[in-house]
C-alpha cells in the first residue's frame, strides 16, 4: 500500500532540489527565456551532481525484483517525481536544459540491456519520436531502420527533439517494416556526430524557451548492430509477440509520463505560491479556516485550484510508486499525465487573470509559466492520447477496438 508520506531522504532530495530552483533557477529565467537559444552556462556547475539532485534519467532507474518480497520501495522514480517538481517550480526549461538529463536517458534506463545501460550511464540522450506525418501516433512513424551487414541504416526526418541540439546521443524510433505497423517499431541508439546525422534547425517556441527543442534529419546514418535498444531486433510476427513488441518500446513513457506530469505539478505550484503571495499584498490570504459563504470569489477560486493541484500531485506520487515497485502503471501513468497537464494550463492561466496587470506583464513570471504550461499538456501524448489509453485500459479494449 502507498504511503504518502515520503521517506525522509526523499525530502531531503526535495530540499536540495528547491534550493536550486530558488537560487540557480529563478535569477536567471527570464534571462534565458529572453536569449533563447543562448545555453545556460550557469548549469555546467550542475553536471556532476546531476543525478543526486534528481532528473528525468532516474526514471526507470529502480529495480523491484531485488527487493525483499513485500518491501515497499521508493527508489529512482519516486525519487525522480518529486526532485523534477520541486526544479520546475524554479523553472521548466531550465530543468530540461540540465546536462545529462535528457528523455532518452529515460528509454535506455527502462528499456536497455546491462551492457547498454553500463555503457551509456553518462550519456546525454534526447529523443527522436515525432513526425511532421506522425505525431501522438507513434506507431505511425515513417523513419526507416534497415539491417545491412552488421550496421542499421537509418533514414527519415524527426520534429521537435527535446535537447536534440545540445545533447550527446539520440534515441530514435524507427520501423523496421512499415507494412507491419506496430509489431516493427524498434529504438536505436545514436551517437551525434554520427556521418548522416544532421542537425536541421533548433526551433523558436512559445514556451520552455531555456531547452533546445531541434529537427534532426537521417540520410543514410550507419550505426553499429548493437546499438538497437533491447536485444530483440526479429519483427514480431503474432499478435502475442507484437502485443509484447511494442508494449516493450512503449514502456518508456509508463517511465517518462509521471516525469512529465510531475513538471506540470512543479510549474503550477510555481504559479500558485507567486499568485498567492501577490494577492496577499492586496489584503487576500486563503486562511482554511472559513466556510464557502464567508469567503471572496477570487479565494474560492484559488481553494479550487489547490484542491486541482493536489488530485495532481497525488496521481503523479501513485504512479511513480507503482513503477518502483515493478507494478503495471500505464493506466495510472496516463492519467496522471492528463490531470496534471490540465490542472497545470488552468492553473497558470487563471493566476495570470487573478493578478490583473501584474499577472500579464513581464514584471513577474506568471506569464511565463502560462506559456511554459502549454506544452506539458501536449508532449509525451497529448490529452487526447492519455484518455484513449485510460479508456482502452479500463474497458479492456485495443487499439483496433477503439480508436
Amino acid at each position: 500500500m502507498i504511503n504518502l508520506e515520503l521517506p525522509e531522504v526523499i525530502k531531503q532530495a526535495e530540499h536540495m532540489a528547491r534550493m536550486l530552483a530558488e537560487n540557480v533557477f529563478r535569477p536567471i529565467s527570464r534571462k534565458y527565456d529572453k536569449q533563447e537559444h543562448d545555453y545556460p552556462k550557469e548549469l555546467d556547475a550542475l553536471a556532476g551532481a546531476r543525478r543526486s539532485g534528481g532528473n528525468r534519467s532516474g526514471a526507470g532507474s529502480s529495480n523491484p525484483k531485488k527487493a525483499a518480497p513485500g518491501t515497499v520501495v521508493n527508489a529512482g522514480n519516486m525519487l525522480g517525481v518529486s526532485s523534477v517538481a520541486q526544479l520546475c517550480w524554479g523553472d521548466v526549461g531550465l530543468m530540461m536544459a540540465m546536462p545529462g538529463s535528457g528523455l532518452g536517458n529515460a528509454a535506455i534506463g527502462a528499456a536497455g540491456t546491462p551492457e547498454q545501460k553500463e555503457k551509456y550511464g553518462n550519456c546525454y540522450a534526447s529523443m527522436a519520436i515525432t513526425e511532421a506525418g506522425a505525431g501522438s501516433d507513434s506507431k505511425n512513424v515513417s523513419t526507416t531502420a534497415t539491417l545491412d551487414g552488421d550496421e542499421w541504416v537509418l533514414n527519415g526526418e524527426k520534429i521537435f527533439v527535446s535537447d536534440g541540439e545540445r545533447c550527446s546521443h539520440i534515441v530514435v524510433w524507427a520501423t523496421l517494416d512499415k507494412s507491419k505497423g506496430k509489431a516493427a517499431i524498434k529504438s536505436f541508439i545514436v551517437e551525434k556526430g554520427t556521418p548522416g546525422c544532421e542537425l536541421i534547425r533548433v526551433e523558436d517556441k512559445l514556451g520552455l524557451r531555456a531547452s533546445d527543442t531541434a529537427t534532426i534529419r537521417f540520410d543514410n546514418c550507419r550505426i553499429a548492430r548493437d546499438c538497437l535498444l533491447g536485444d530483440k531486433p526479429e519483427i514480431a510476427e503474432t499478435a502475442e509477440e507484437r502485443k509484447k513488441a511494442f508494449g516493450g518500446v512503449m514502456q518508456t513513457f509508463d517511465n517518462t509520463r509521471p516525469m512529465v506530469a510531475a513538471m506540470a505539478v512543479g510549474v503550477a505550484r510555481g504559479a500558485l505560491d507567486m499568485c498567492e503571495e501577490l494577492l496577499a499584498k492586496e489584503g487576500i490570504e486563503l486562511t482554511y479556516d472559513k466556510s464557502r459563504t464567508e469567503i471572496s470569489a477570487i479565494e474560492a477560486e484559488l481553494y479550487a485550484l489547490e484542491a486541482e493541484w493536489e488530485a495532481a500531485r497525488l496521481l503523479v506520487l501513485k504512479a511513480a510508486w507503482m513503477a518502483d515497485n515493478g507494478k503495471p502503471n500505464s493506466t495510472e501513468a496516463s492519467m496522471a499525465k492528463a490531470k496534471a497537464g490540465r490542472m497545470c494550463n488552468r492553473v497558470t492561466l487563471q493566476c495570470v487573470e487573478l493578478c490583473n496587470n501584474l499577472g500579464y506583464s513581464e514584471e513577474n513570471l506568471l506569464e511565463k509559466f502560462a506559456r511554459d504550461s502549454k506544452i506539458l499538456d501536449i508532449f509525451e501524448g497529448t490529452q487526447q492520447i492519455q484518455q484513449l489509453i485510460i479508456a482502452r485500459n479500463v474497458l479492456g479494449k485495443s487499439s483496433a477496438d477503439l480508436k
